[in-house]
């Protein structure tokens, strides 16, 4: 008997005979793209269309090679096969049920890349007709809240998920996608929350559900009163949010694998090789070859709930063992070509092993600890516009937990010490970190780590305004939280004040280049005003008095820098010019700096000249601040611990719709329908009759 081959829905024997002969399901779907009912002359036509495997590429693209007017013809037979599917998913048969909500895809997808240029509402008409828009969808979305609900297939539920995706990002702007009108009066919010408090659908189908629910909260979310905000906001239950919070930390936690495992694959390489040789003067090239593409719909999902709700605060602290050192033998997963790296799924056996009981050998780790080590890679490459979004995001996200009071609580709480490896990046001027040996502190010391990391490896010519701002605020907004409880934190300060002086040594020397794109005086009032909060109530949250003094002493030393400051800001605010009321602030802020330089110098070079030292070490410069304080006079500054709060509404909306955006694409763009072979659901299906 001859071979036969299938191609594009064609089959056709590999004979003399090249004539192709189409698959019955190809020759149905042609009869539906006639003008007459299909069902006329077959009265069985939709029962039996819904036995053939779907044939989703041929499907598709028919409904993209007709134009409007021929796609209007047939309006009709489009909307009978639309009900036809939804009826279908209230059948007994699971391969009826899986077929329809492949059709659905199809046909929710096919359409709309038809309709692109036209309006939702055409779109509406076209698939269920305006006068059963409302009947179908409600049908439709209890019958895939009550698939999702249901104990049966994880087939049938990832195929439903998988619809709904479809269905939310099948245009660019979620926003003016009009079905997400019936999705939010017909709510799935309850059916995505079993989901994600019941472990085995959670292994299966949690990453789906965290992304889709992340992106349904931001369907028109400044326009109108969204259902899944509201929501979202009042879920209280642990299981549910610690289940959210753990499908979180296993794709950050994957990503951070993958990452890690590139760097290592990289620099045992030949390259490495080659970089040994010649010293490290290709050391920033090659570390941009490690880049991977990063997850922004998980990071959005952490986001909307750390913004949303007060209760996930507390599932950021949640403990479990450090992902990645627990040894679970996990199978390999079929992956969709051409996915990016971070953005799939992780498989369902890494997902189960963060629920492994406790070990006293194995470190624990949290969703923060997770996060922080995600974003201390995501924050290393902000050259291009995309690594600056998540870098954006990242720093927000840092925004809202650094203004939360019980998550201040667990940050500077002295009984939850960890060991957080942060990704340094590569530089010329300094050794890579030993990852051994890291002391146990508390988190806030990550998070100040990571802040002082940024402010000391962004410095360059594409100065990132905007993350600079956002990242000395979480400093500000954690030293406010300090000065408040009067928590005495022992960290290395002095790294902090150094990068903040180096930074605006930088502003200095880049002045007129800054300037043409930058207000850089906002960023160094701000710096100065942490300056001001170290000296005005340094007392209340050093650790000892001698950091107080270790202060001074860095101020001294580098007074040469505030001096320059103070000349840049003097000249500018003295001119006329659009910086002249930003530069004078600065000159204003400056003035307890410059009484600090002013008193004390003099006294130690009193003390150098009386003494003979041509240059006096720090304990000697120590010993002069600690005998000449009585004498200093400062300012009180009003002020300094107040900030605004952050709000997403009136300050990043533009952001956060261009955000959504492109996860609606990229989610588009990775959606697989065809992960399930018929053989697998023949066989999952045995039962059918």
């Amino acid at each position: 008997m001859a071979q036969v081959e299938k191609r594009g829905g064609l089959l056709r024997k590999s004979s003399a005979s090249k004539k192709p002969l189409k698959e019955k399901v190809v020759l149905m779907y042609d009869e539906i793209f006639m003008t007459e009912d299909p069902s006329k002359c077959s009265p069985r036509f939709w029962e039996e269309l819904f036995l053939m495997k779907v044939n989703l590429d041929y499907l598709e693209g028919k409904l993209e090679s007709l134009d409007g007017e021929e796609l209007m013809k047939i309006k009709d037979n489009i909307n009978c096969l639309f009900q036809h599917c939804i009826q279908a998913l209230g059948e007994e048969h699971p391969i009826r049920v899986v077929n329809a909500l492949q059709t659905l895809c199809a046909l929710i997808r096919g359409v709309h890349q038809k309709n692109k240029s036209t309006s939702g509402f055409d779109i509406i008409n076209m698939l269920m007709g305006f006068d059963k828009a409302e009947l179908c969808m409600k049908n439709l979305m209890e019958s895939l809240d009550s698939l999702l609900c249901a104990e049966g297939s994880e087939s049938l539920k990832s195929l439903c998920l998988k619809l709904l995706l479809c269905l939310v990002t099948v245009t660019d702007n979620i926003s003016q996608n009009t079905i997400l009108e019936y999705v939010m009066i017909n709510s799935i919010f309850e059916a995505i929350l079993q989901i994600l408090s019941h472990p085995p659908s959670r292994r299966e189908h949690g990453y789906d559900a965290v992304v889709l629910l992340a992106l349904l909260v931001n369907y028109r979310k400044y326009e109108s009163v969204n259902p899944y905000i509201v929501k979202l906001s009042i879920v209280d239950d642990e299981a549910t949010l610690n289940g959210m919070g753990l499908v979180i930390a296993q794709a950050l936690s994957e990503y951070n694998r993958q990452y890690k495992d590139k760097e290592e694959e990289h620099q045992s390489g030949f390259f490495s090789a080659l970089t040994n040789m010649v010293g490290s003067m290709f050391i920033a090239d090659a570390h941009e070859n490690i880049s991977v593409q990063t997850n922004e719909a998980i990071l959005l999902a952490l986001y909307e709930a750390v913004h949303l709700n007060r209760n996930f605060i507390t599932v950021l602290a949640q403990s479990h063992p450090e992902m990645g050192l627990v040894t679970t033998p996990v199978s390999p997963v079929p992956m969709t070509p051409a996915t990016p790296l971070g953005t799939t799924p992780p498989s369902s056996d890494v997902i189960s092993s963060v629920e492994l009981p406790l070990d006293a050998d194995v470190q624990t780790s949290n969703l923060l600890i997770t996060f922080l080590k995600y974003s201390s890679i995501v924050m290393q490459d902000t050259k291009d516009e995309h690594r600056l979004h998540s870098g954006k995001l990242c720093l927000i996200i840092l925004t809202c937990i650094a203004e939360d009071q019980y998550a201040n609580a667990f940050l500077h709480d002295d009984n939850m010490n960890f060991r957080v490896n942060l990704h340094r990046m590569p530089m010329r001027h300094r050794k890579k970190a030993a990852d051994k040996n890291l002391p146990c502190r508390p988190l806030v010391c990550a998070v100040l780590d990571l802040m002082v990391e940024f402010i000391v490896t962004h410095m360059m010519k594409e100065f990132p305004m905007d993350l600079y701002v956002r990242c000395i605020q979480v400093v500000h907004k954690l030293l406010c939280y300090q000065k408040k409880c009067r928590v005495r934190l022992h960290y290395t300060w002095r790294e902090l004040w150094s990068a903040l002086i180096n930074l605006l040594k930088f502003l200095m020397s880049n002045e007129t280049v800054l300037l043409a794109k930058h207000n850089i005086f906002t960023l160094a009032l701000m710096v100065v005003n942490l300056f001001n909060m170290f000296i005005t109530y340094g007392d209340t949250f050093l650790p000892t008095p001698s950091s107080y003094d270790e202060l001074y002493y860095e101020i001294i030393r580098m007074h040469q820098s505030f001096d320059n400051l103070y000349s840049m800001v003097l000249r500018i605010s003295t001119n006329t010019g659009q910086w002249k009321e930003a530069a004078s602030k600065v000159t204003h802020a400056l003035v307890n700096i410059r009484a600090i330089i002013n008193h004390f110098n003099p006294k130690i070079e009193s003390y150098a000249a009386v003494n003979h030292i041509s240059q006096l070490s720090e304990e000697q410069v120590l010993e002069v601040v600690r005998a000449n304080y009585d004498t200093l006079t400062l300012k009180l500054q009003d002020g300094l611990d107040q900030y605004e709060r952050y709000s997403e509404q009136h300050k990043e909306a533009a952001f956060f719709k261009e955000l959504v955006r492109s996860i609606s694409t990229n989610v588009r763009r990775n959606l697989a329908f065809h992960t399930l072979s018929q053989e697998v659901l023949l066989k999952e299906f045995s039962t059918i009759s």
